[in-house]
């Protein structure tokens, strides 16, 4: 049955890669359409996250956010299987990187560095970073439930010099290439909600005490790899950049959740300036209900 999914599938994501990006948007806006006005996709989801995250906002303000937003949503997704036949030059031409010596300056000392981000604006073009590093670039994803779209997943990703961790054994993966002298880049996408613990952190994130994720900074310090800050911003339709902010050049000396404090309050500020880029069909208050009273 996955093999018939595939074979039904692959078709359409190759036909979306191969039209032209103008074609493309116009495929993106009738989608929109589809989605958002006809099956109402997660549309409690995205307006019970936003009136959490802006309860001073009238009503009219927050479906203005929820549109754009939903538009947003249509452009990154087709983006990602765009990028299935897009060339080195074209991606390089839409995906820009300022202040890449940021990131780099880690090289020079062969030492890992960890690229901190959240689900806001291109996080899957943020993958076209290995075209501007000697390291080895890696990001952490959850793997598709059916194999062959998982391959197909993996195969875009190497297109552009990324290389796929399942999020599964990540942190095993990370310290075997520690290990093996391999000098890497590795994407954290830390915005995730996880199942709170007995020792789980808990913090205000857009005005909501939730559990918040903790791996990057524990392998940062255990490992004493180098955390960066990447600000993704929209410049206009199909283009982004990606410019790089450190976090903690010395993890081992920084204080416990600080560098977890930092990127939070970096991404919320970010979602506050234009929260139409910031993906909001997960369930990111979740476990809030669970928070444990000061």
């Amino acid at each position: 049955m996955q093999k018939v999914v595939y074979l039904l599938a692959y078709p359409l994501i190759y036909l979306i890669a191969s039209i032209p990006f103008g074609v493309l948007y116009i495929f993106s806006d009738v989608l929109r359409f589809v989605i958002y006005h006809l099956l109402g996709y997660r549309k409690k989801t995205v307006r019970s996250n936003l009136k959490k995250a802006f309860p001073d906002k009238e009503d009219r303000e927050i479906r203005w956010i929820e549109k754009r937003f939903y538009k947003h949503m249509c452009d990154i997704s087709l983006e990602a299987f765009k990028s299935f036949k897009m060339t080195e030059s074209e991606m390089k031409k839409r995906m820009v990187f300022k202040n890449i010596e940021v990131l780099t300056q880690f090289e020079k000392e062969k030492r890992s560095a960890i690229i901190m981000c959240g689900h806001y604006a291109s996080w899957e073009w943020m993958l076209s970073i290995g075209y501007f590093t000697k390291s080895t670039g890696f990001g952490i994803y959850t793997p598709i439930m059916n194999r062959y779209l998982n391959e197909l997943v993996i195969k875009i990703r190497k297109k552009h010099h990324a290389h796929l961790l399942s999020r599964y054994g990540a942190i095993e993966s990370i310290k075997k290439n520690h290990q093996n002298g391999t000098v890497g880049i590795y994407g954290f996408a830390s915005d995730q909600s996880p199942r709170p613990k007995p020792n789980s952190y808990w913090r205000p994130f857009l005005g909501v005490k939730v559990p918040v994720f903790l791996g990057a900074e524990i392998i940062a310090k255990e490992l004493d790899f180098g955390v960066v800050y990447a600000k993704i911003i929209r410049l206009k339709r199909g283009y982004y950049q990606a410019s790089f902010e450190l976090i903690s050049d010395q993890p081992t000396k920084t204080e416990g959740h600080r560098i977890t404090d930092t990127f939070t309050e970096w991404l919320e500020q970010d979602i506050y300036c234009d929260p139409t880029q910031y993906l909001w069909t997960h369930k990111r208050f979740k476990h809030a209900d669970k928070a444990p009273v000061d």
